[in-house]
């Protein structure tokens, strides 16, 4: 299985890496004030907390008629009463308000983190697979909305708790307070080096977890490939295998915490039983009250507790600073366009004119095995030209580089007159269709797909485009019309009706320049016949680029060229190329014709 590539090698919680967590906090700028009020309450309901063991303190030395306080026992019963419905109403609305503070907040980081994705460059998509992505914007956003709705809320809690508690105790009794707190450095140095442990594992964790989730992705999205080949339990044992390492790397993070534990419940229960055992001498010798032993023993229970929990919290949020830097490496990444849906001035609609001036290139994965050598040629406005080849040639990724999904290594693509790097990225799409061979549909409606080509076209455009792809006839078949359903990638739609929906949603768009890759060559004869005259009034007055399969559906083209091995060996028309006796173009012609005939 491949690894991660963006899996460090050292986890280690440095300064960069504060930093870089530090920052995600400007999703929750808009939501600041709620922040800060969740905050307040949260720190009044904490120093409200430690008011109990006090005032229990004073209601037991009423009880024996030593107390300075002038309360009765019932007016002690309903302070206690106001003071708990009081501590509830903190509690409710400081839920209520770091709610409302993680779910907004982490909204917009799903937001911005799904918009960074979705602009990036095609080699960022090929480096990475679907199921890892997917992880980031899910697993590691929930880990990070934990960290803001509890962990981090609970995490200042324990620390006012702890701050308050030591105080009190210090002002109580200050001999047993020292004795308590020599105690507390050493466990905050071990629950900071126990927490970038657990930051490791954590990390390791979630990792394994997005490789489980990139197993399910992939089957799922090809289940007519695992049912055709019966490899149902193939794709099981696979995702069994990343399961049990996340269970592998899970318990392994739990016997780190464990053992922490462990120490923290020896250290600390130890000292507290030496402390009440110097408390008790103390009430022995006559220096303490029984009722103020009774109250230290709650305080130091509380600040215990504290201690522990701060340990565990620590943990947690060392954990979520490794889910945030992967956030953030997306968030910081440069993309190759901007959200954008405004349409196009008169002045960037292009015509169409097209040079490929001395082009070489070479996928950036595979930079030692050329795809294209020198390749020039020129395509006028409105002209029809097709890329004829075997598999590999380079026709594809003639394409490929027109639309920039990557950029030539040498050499040059003019389009009217401008290199396309000069060219806004957005502007050069806008003006460009394709048809693709294998139609894709989105899952929704028949409505949305078309629509597709022209976000904010009306009832009407969507119908005259379903009308001169020859798919209106079809959709007004189905009892749903527009509305029809199509299924997770047009599943539920034939070959053909795929490819009319595709020319429906190009037609739509009004494009300069159309590209074509073998849009007939998986369909039947019937349906090639339907979808060949759809495509025929698409590329009317349109440059159309079309790369080609069946020779017989470009008899009609202007130019024809000939790819072998990323070079162009022949270009003319069908007539003349069928005429060159022995000629690259003749002999797949003879190919084609003898593999029909038989």
């Amino acid at each position: 299985m491949a690894k991660r590539k963006d899996t460090p090698e050292k986890p280690k919680i440095t300064r960069e890496k504060l930093r870089s967590a530090i920052r995600i906090f400007r999703f929750i700028r808009p939501y600041r004030w709620s922040f800060f009020f969740g905050l307040v309450l949260l720190a009044a309901g904490s120093v409200l907390f430690m008011v109990f063991p006090g005032a229990a303190t004073e209601m037991a030395k009423t009880a024996r008629g030593v107390s300075e306080v002038p309360l009765t026992l019932p007016q002690w019963g309903l302070f206690f009463l106001i003071l708990l419905i009081i501590q509830g109403l903190f509690s409710f609305f400081r839920v209520i308000l770091f709610a409302k503070v993680s779910e907004k907040g982490m909204a917009d980081v799903r937001q911005a983190l799904y918009d960074k994705i979705i602009t990036q460059s095609v080699p960022f998509f090929e480096n990475r697979r679907v199921g890892e992505l997917t992880s980031r914007i899910t697993a590691d956003v929930e880990q990070l909305q934990q960290a803001f709705s509890i962990t981090l809320a609970e995490f200042l809690r324990q620390i006012v708790v702890l701050i308050v508690g030591v105080a009190i105790l210090a002002y109580m009794t200050p001999r047993l307070a020292l004795i308590m707190l020599l105690t507390f450095p050493v466990i905050v140095v071990l629950a900071m080096v126990f927490g970038r442990m657990v930051q490791r594992i954590s990390r390791k964790r979630q990792d394994m977890l997005a490789e489980s989730n990139i197993v399910v992705e992939e089957t799922l999205q090809n289940h007519n490939t695992v049912k055709a080949f019966t490899n149902e339990l193939l794709e099981s044992n696979r995702y069994n295998k990343t399961i049990q390492d996340v269970v592998k790397i899970s318990l392994k993070y739990a016997r780190i915490r464990g053992v922490f534990f462990i120490f923290i419940i020896t250290v600390l229960f130890g000292g507290i039983f030496f402390i009440l055992w110097q408390g008790a001498m103390m009430v022995e010798a006559g220096t303490m009250d029984v009722e103020d032993l009774f109250s230290f023993i709650l305080y130091t229970g509380i600040i215990g507790s504290a201690i522990a929990g701060l340990g565990s919290l620590y943990t947690s949020l060392a954990g979520a600073v490794g889910a945030t830097e992967r956030i953030q490496e997306i968030l910081e990444s440069e993309t190759e366009t901007s959200l954008s849906n405004a349409p196009l001035d008169k002045a960037d609609i292009l015509k169409g004119n097209i040079e490929y001036k001395n082009v070489s290139f070479s996928y950036p994965s595979r930079k030692d095995l050329p795809v294209l050598n020198n390749i020039s040629f020129n395509i006028n406005a409105g002209q029809k030209v097709a890329l004829v080849g075997s598999s590999g040639a380079g026709k594809s990724t003639i394409v490929q580089l027109l639309l920039k999904f990557y950029d030539v290594d040498q050499g040059a693509i003019i389009v009217d007159g401008k290199d396309i790097s000069s060219i806004d990225l957005y502007k050069l799409r806008k003006n460009i269709a394709i048809v693709p061979q294998e139609v894709i549909l989105f899952g929704g409606t028949i409505r949305e797909n078309i629509r597709y080509g022209k976000p904010n076209a009306t009832e009407a455009e969507i119908i005259e485009a379903a009308k001169q792809s020859n798919s209106w006839e079809f959709i007004e078949s189905f009892p749903d019309g527009l509305e029809t359903i199509v299924g997770d990638r047009g599943i539920k739609l034939s070959g053909g009706q795929r490819q009319r929906i595709a020319i429906a949603r190009a037609i739509l768009r009004n494009p300069a320049i159309l590209l074509l890759d073998e849009a007939t060559s998986s369909l039947d004869a019937e349906s090639e016949k339907v979808v060949q005259e759809a495509l025929n009034h698409l590329m009317k007055n349109r440059t159309s680029i079309i790369i080609a399969h069946r020779l017989a559906t470009i008899r009609e083209v202007d130019c024809i060229y000939v790819l072998e091995h990323g070079k162009i060996v022949e270009q003319g028309t069908h007539e003349n190329l069928s005429a060159i006796e022995d000629g690259a173009y003749s002999n797949l012609a003879k190919l084609q014709f003898e593999t029909q005939a038989g």
